[in-house]
């Protein structure tokens, strides 16, 4: 006997007796199972379930049944019995569970008599479906559930069986239960199952239990049904009781579903379970509260109501939306049920990356015009434009737009800003559309290489040949790289208090800290709100294709002289000074790091012959002139060209105007009492006599500005470790430099000799094919690129003892590389403002991972 063997054996068996102290684990048995028995602990009418172990069905999959005899003994005469799946994991999924097993001709006349026919046939119909389709895999199409039960339909539907398979129904309750078992365990080994419950994040070989109930129909004389309660939303978290409950006489027996279900709660719309059993009732809100105390979650309870009273059946985590997820965590800790600790640990971080944005609504019916890489997070809506003058255009008269480049350059700036969404055909996770749609916050998806552009007619070819003419509707969905038609319903950001407690209490647990990349006024102001510790890096090209600057910044170009260019570069000169006096005085009390001047100068030009035209115009020349001198500065390979600092070298007057500007900015917000920390970061340095020759230009400039304004200011000046001979080199750098911040992007970048702009076209075949294990511009490379970081660090630290490290590519906020950057101790890591709620609470769930030994996560209940 099953109940006697448990209490003899301290040991798992392979069939447990569900008991209050049964030895089960939920790697043994599954979650299920082992939530099961804390329900029967707190003393809930759980109906009598013994737990197959893993190994158990593992055996069931491979031919080696459990001995049935004692598996039934349990449950008595003619039992009826459920099997439901019972996995480590529910996330992982499992076979569909199988009711009723027992139901028979003689078992279906016997309740026809108690019961009534109608209720009787009803039951066994549901069952010789769910075991013809389930258990024999026969075509579901042959087995619908008719409208009306009764005698003929069952006749029909056993006859259908026997055809089908040439036997009879099988009539023994031990034969029904045998193949249930043996369908479920092989279900779950299968080769589909297998590969769906990997993708969720299952090891290959995890295991499946079984548990088998006796079942509790809800039937029978008085109020009698089933149904589900949950306690709180699962929209929002918030306290609401909601569920269904069908109840025999609103037509269960009748083969109802859902929609004739009738309300948990007092409703002007119709009875209640409140209303019809308001004792039955009250016991389910105290099953709720004693599981929120006890099993520390939020459930939802699966109950029955018969003659004999109320049965749980099962309890489960109630599924949940992000927003929902961090109001529970933080609700169950402020009542002291969870410590924050565990609080914090709870919640994805990519659950805070949704809030942040629109969302398409899950439910909603896409139809997809093509898939391309998930480059920034979040959903928008908008009219088809195909330039950026046309997306600012767009703008002006007050319509939502979408972007669609081939790519996008820095003359595509203001067009991103005035679009709700961006879309390109090339790229990867670090392209310039990428990068600056994560800064803005505004949905991308880039790398849709099957997307046609066809700027003669004005359209968008999707890989199936529809065509999308500019001004059509579609949405951009930048969390799954899906291009939808149309306007599905979306799902509103949704920052709460819960979000900013939770991330409160994260901010005491992280141990390293987080910056945020901007560039611009506003960018900084999300910055702050986001409690971003300061800007870890601006990147000061984008200011000059604000405005006016642009044809300012090509005069500087084609000036004939250093001469020239200084008296053109004084005209942006107030500019760039009130930019990082506006970026100053948001970010108050916090540090800002500048980093100088970094592309080369050709991307400010024109390459299309109207550009070149309306250029040759602005500076009075020919064009044929300009033609030649825009030819003359292109590169075969650009961004291993003459750009960053090889360009302040050999152009000074560029880093000159800067360092001038953020000097004179920095001493104004000083006099008006504002305490700002600000750095300067040289670009893709790669030897020390670089850092030398430009420092020694910014430290004049900064005692020109201090002389000049009577002001004293201290600032830092440091390196950007974007080549892999700065990152060898490090020691010399850092005796010049107060900071070495390694720039992921091209530091990846110049590693694997990739350009990150096009590796997405073989990327995804690379990763399938295991030459990657990730894309490396989207997961940081621990192996080769943090290599060399961790080699730059180490040797920096030699050069200069006290040298701040941090990284401040788009890794920044990934958790593999936040992981990477405590582990050798970096100061702190820096990326997108969007991403910084994110970085904090994944840097906190890693402080208190470490700290394992006196802070762990205890297992959810399942």
């Amino acid at each position: 006997m099953i109940g006697a063997a448990v209490q003899q054996q301290t040991q798992y068996q392979p069939m447990t007796l569900i008991t209050a102290t049964a030895p089960m684990n939920a790697s043994v048995h599954g979650g299920r199972a082992k939530c099961l028995q804390r329900l029967v602990r707190l003393d809930m009418p759980v109906p009598v379930t013994v737990a197959l172990s893993f190994d158990t069905v593992h055996d069931i999959a491979k031919g080696r049944m459990p001995d049935m005899d004692s598996l039934l003994q349990p449950f008595g005469d003619q039992p009826l019995l459920s099997v439901r799946p019972s996995s480590q994991d529910p996330d992982w999924g499992g076979p569909s569970a199988i009711l009723n097993i027992g139901m028979n001709d003689a078992r279906h006349a016997a309740m026809a008599r108690q019961m009534g026919e109608h209720a009787a046939t009803a039951l066994y119909l549901r069952f010789v479906q769910s075991y013809a389709i389930h258990v024999a895999r026969l075509d579901p199409e042959e087995f619908y559930l008719p409208d009306v039960p009764d005698a003929d339909s069952l006749r029909a539907m056993l006859d259908t069986y026997e055809t089908e398979t040439d036997e009879l129904f099988p009539q023994e309750t031990r034969v029904q239960l045998s193949e249930v078992l043996r369908s479920m365990a092989r279900a779950w080994d299968g080769t589909t199952a297998r590969l769906l419950r990997q993708a969720k994040g299952a090891p290959q070989d995890a295991g499946l239990g079984l548990v088998v109930q006796a079942m509790a129909l809800g039937v029978g004389k008085g109020e009698c049904g089933s149904g589900v309660i949950q306690y709180v939303s699962g929209d929002t978290g918030l306290p609401q009781i909601t569920g269904r409950y069908l109840g025999q006489s609103q037509g269960r027996e009748a083969l109802g579903d859902a929609d004739g279900a009738i309300y948990l709660t007092k409703d002007a719309r119709g009875p209640s379970l409140e209303e019809l059993n308001p004792d039955a009732f009250e016991a389910l809100v105290a099953f709720g509260d004693l599981c929120r105390k006890h099993l520390r979650e939020e459930m939802q309870i699966e109950f029955a109501i018969d003659a004999d009273g109320l049965h749980v059946l099962d309890a489960m985590r109630i599924q949940r939306s992000s927003r929902a997820a961090v109001r529970i965590a933080v609700d169950l800790a402020t009542e002291q049920i969870i410590p924050r600790e565990e609080a914090v640990l709870r919640v994805e971080p990519a659950a805070l990356s949704e809030m942040l944005h629109r969302q398409i609504d899950p439910r909603a019916k896409r139809d997809v015009i093509v898939s391309g890489i998930a480059a920034s997070p979040g959903a928008a809506v908008g009219r088809i434009v195909l330039t950026a003058a046309e997306a600012q255009a767009s703008a002006a008269r007050g319509e939502p737009c979408v972007l669609v480049r081939r790519e996008t350059t820095p003359e595509d700036i203001r067009g991103m800003h005035a679009a709700q969404a961006v879309l390109t055909m090339r790229g990867g996770v670090t392209s310039h559309a990428a990068v600056i749609g994560r800064g803005l916050g505004v949905p991308c998806v880039v790398g849709a290489s099957d997307l046609s552009i066809d700027r003669k007619h004005g359209r968008i070819i999707s890989p199936d040949g529809r065509s999308f003419a500019a001004g059509d509707m579609i949405t951009v969905d930048g969390t799954t790289g899906q291009v939808l038609v149309g306007e599905p319903p979306m799902l509103e950001a949704a920052l709460d208090s819960a979000f900013q407690t939770l991330l409160e209490w994260a901010d005491a647990f992280r141990d390293i800290g987080v910056r945020a990349n901007a560039d611009t006024p506003a960018d900084a102001r999300t910055a702050r709100n986001f409690a971003a510790e300061g800007i870890g890096l601006v990147r000061t090209e984008h200011m000059f294709f604000e405005g006016d600057r642009l044809g300012v910044m090509r005069e500087m170009i084609f000036a004939e002289d250093g001469d020239d260019r200084r008296s053109v570069l004084d005209r942006l000169l107030p500019m760039q000074r009130a930019d990082f006096q506006a970026l100053f005085e948001i970010m108050e009390g916090r540090t800002v790091c500048v980093r100088l001047f970094d592309p080369p100068l050709h991307e400010f030009l024109p390459s299309d012959k109207a550009g070149l035209r309306d250029l040759a115009e602005q500076l009075a020349m020919p064009i044929a002139e300009v033609a030649e001198r825009v030819d003359a500065l292109s590169e075969y390979n650009p961004m291993l060209g003459m750009r960053g600092v090889r360009l302040g070298i050999a152009i000074p007057e560029i880093y000159d105007m800067q360092a001038r500007a953020i000097f004179e900015a920095t001493a104004a917000v000083i006099k008006s009492g504002i305490d700002i920390t600000v750095e300067i970061m040289i670009p893709l340095v790669s030897a020390m006599r670089e850092v030398e020759l430009v420092k020694a230009r910014v430290d004049g400039a900064a005692t020109a500005v201090m002389t000049t304004t009577k002001t004293q200011f201290d600032y830092r000046l440091g390196v950007m470790v974007e080549t892999p001979r700065a990152a060898l080199r490090a020691e010399d750098i850092a005796a010049h430099a107060e900071f070495l911040s390694f720039g992921t992007n091209d530091l990846t970048q110049m590693t694997y000799g990739l350009s990150r702009d096009d590796a997405g076209r073989f990327m995804s075949a690379y990763v399938q094919q295991g030459v990657y294990a990730e894309d490396p511009f989207h997961t940081l490379d621990i192996e080769g690129v943090g290599e060399l970081i961790a080699m730059g660090a180490a040797r920096g630290r030699i050069g200069r003892k006290d040298v701040i490290l941090s990284i401040c590519g788009e890794h920044g906020g990934n958790r593999s590389a936040i992981a990477f950057c405590r582990e050798h101790g970096f100061d702190y890591v820096s990326c997108s403002p969007f991403r910084v709620p994110v970085a904090r609470l994944t840097a906190a769930q890693l402080a208190l991972q470490s700290r394992a030994k006196t802070v762990t996560k205890a297992p959810l209940v399942t």
